[in-house]
């Protein structure tokens, strides 16, 4: 017999239902690259790559294919 056991998680189904439902307006470009300058001072590599990644996001249409 298992000693695992999956517990299934209705809320995260639910959350995501909810974000495909109703998108999100992107934010700024301004606003990321400020985010991403201050991420950079701080050092924050996994900041500044969010950030870097949000960018390519928001600036183009479509990113990779």
């Amino acid at each position: 017999m298992s000693r695992y056991v999956t517990v299934p998680r209705p809320t995260e189904h639910a959350a995501i239902r909810a974000c495909e439902r109703s998108p999100r307006p992107a934010p700024q470009i301004p606003a990321i690259l400020a985010d991403l300058i201050t991420a950079n001072r701080l050092g924050d590599r996994h900041g500044v790559n969010l950030c870097a990644h949000m960018v390519a996001r928001v600036s183009l249409e479509e990113v990779g294919e």
